[in-house]
């Protein structure tokens, strides 16, 4: 059942508060759960631990094997995952195909990894070997934007260590990691693999648990910085992907009409709720007009509406409480002098927590909707003449997760991508993530590192033994 949690191995009915679960495009309830208490956090936590006993000894060629049985399960519930995803996220169907399409290749990149063992010896003939061992178990603490795609991200590299995990996905959006965690259970012995439901406070008592071994989490910074803090009790290590306030630099050698839709989809994927969007344009002054021009245009055709409906090109905000604090950021922006430079907006629906796309020029750089995360479909463009100034301008965040140079001139790119502040900088792309390579935040973005072999091993401890031949 699809409103219960799951800890060793069985469905297992909240004791606390109903909470209801709504399609932000109808405002309709979907279904309603209970959430956990404490009492059903100390019991998940314990199932873990049980289960960890027997899963650390299994062979690498039985998780694999796991793994492998998981991925093809997902794939085959492709279409429910996908109806899931549209009705409690918002976003429309095509694109939550692509984010079940995603979460497959990303577990199957990181099913084919190999934990690597270091050999070592020094000048005397003294072998050291080091190996990776797994941590023990695991909370997963997983945000509303992409709900599937990252509790993927999260529970499978710490399976493939051969932890145990315990997922709490976001009250908004539990569905799909309901169904999630339901599939690999069917391939795992009973308790590797658990999810516990209900809001902020199951999620710190889960975190907080004396019998957690690693924390990843991905959402926001103010909570980032508390799961942070009350990890310092047991120094319980802790794995952070947190917000971002890209920056994308646009030189004034493009060709705008081959890079436009480039930059509107790198802004307003998924109603420009995700982490790794562009949320500043700089654009140097020879092309800023045409670029605003070309990205209004790109913004006025979107069909906003449910997910269900084959027109739709975006969804709403996916819960009323960033809706009014986007709202609110907007409003602040153009009292302070804003600008929307959209000719014809989109039609936005009576229901739902709608927010047309909207591209905003003179736009103070104190302004909210500048200086923080809007995590919404509102993009601020801004002309620059001195690349200098605009680097400077453009590092000048407490955010530092992903930026982007645009230019036809590679060399260039490669000077000025090494000066940016963040830990990806993307050349004529952004939010291009792969599961082949590291995706870490700088600053307060972020502490640790996701996806491929660095990812892996942040779920792994170090043991060093000497003496072995």
């Amino acid at each position: 059942m699809l409103n219960q949690m799951i800890y060793n191995g069985k469905n297992q009915q909240g004791q606390g508060e109903a909470i209801a679960v709504l399609d932000p495009a109808s405002l309709q309830v979907i279904t309603t759960f209970h959430s956990a208490t404490v009492v059903q956090v100390d019991a998940a936590v314990a199932t873990a631990q049980q289960a960890f006993l027997q899963w650390q000894n299994y062979s690498d060629q039985q998780v694999k094997q796991c793994l492998t049985a998981i991925s093809a399960d997902i794939l085959s519930s492709r279409d429910e995952l996908a109806r899931l995803i549209c009705l409690e996220q918002g976003k429309p169907l095509a694109v939550a195909q692509l984010e079940v399409d995603m979460a497959v290749y990303w577990l199957n990149v990181t099913n084919a990894l190999e934990i690597p063992v270091l050999r070592q010896q020094d000048e005397h003939g003294k072998v050291m070997q080091t190996y990776h061992r797994p941590v023990g178990v695991v909370a997963s603490i997983t945000p509303w934007n992409w709900p599937l795609m990252i509790a993927v991200w999260h529970i499978i590299p710490a399976l493939k260590a051969k932890n145990c995990v315990i997922n709490k996905p976001s009250e908004y959006t539990p569905l799909s990691s309901i169904l999630l965690v339901e599939i690999i259970n069917r391939h795992l012995p009973a308790g590797v693999c658990n999810i516990v439901l209900g809001e902020g406070d199951v999620g710190a008592a889960l975190t907080q648990h004396h019998g957690i071994n690693k924390v990843t989490f991905t959402g926001s910074t103010v909570v980032g910085q508390q799961i942070l803090s009350h990890s310092a009790q047991d120094l319980t290590p802790v794995i952070l992907e947190l917000g971002g306030n890209d920056a994308a630099i646009v030189l004034d050698d493009v060709d705008v009409a081959t890079i436009a839709e480039k930059i509107f989809n790198a802004a307003f994927f998924n109603a420009g709720q995700t982490c790794a969007c562009i949320k500043r344009l700089y654009v140097h002054v020879d092309v800023y007009d045409a670029m605003v021009e070309a990205l209004v245009d790109l913004a006025d055709q979107q069909v906003l509406g449910h997910g269900l409906e084959p027109t739709t090109t975006m969804g709403p905000i996916q819960n009323i409480k960033h809706y009014h604090k986007v709202k609110t950021m907007l409003a602040a922006a153009l009292e302070e002098g804003a600008v929307i430079a959209n000719k014809s907006i989109a039609t936005v629906p009576e229901e739902g927590y709608f927010i047309a796309p909207l591209i905003l020029t003179n736009v103070k750089e104190q302004s909210d909707i500048f200086a923080s995360e809007q995590f919404a479909p509102i993009l601020p463009v801004v002309k620059f003449s001195d690349i200098d100034e605009v680097i400077q301008q453009s590092n000048a965040t407490d955010y530092a997760l992903g930026a982007s140079i645009w230019t036809q001139d590679l060399n260039r790119a490669s000077h000025l991508a090494k000066q940016m502040q963040a830990g990806t900088v993307w050349v004529n792309s952004h939010a291009d993530v792969s599961p082949h390579a590291a995706f870490s935040g700088w600053k307060m973005s972020g502490l640790g590192s996701s996806f491929a072999l660095d990812g892996l091993l942040q779920f792994t401890q170090k043991q060093v033994i000497h003496g072995l031949s």
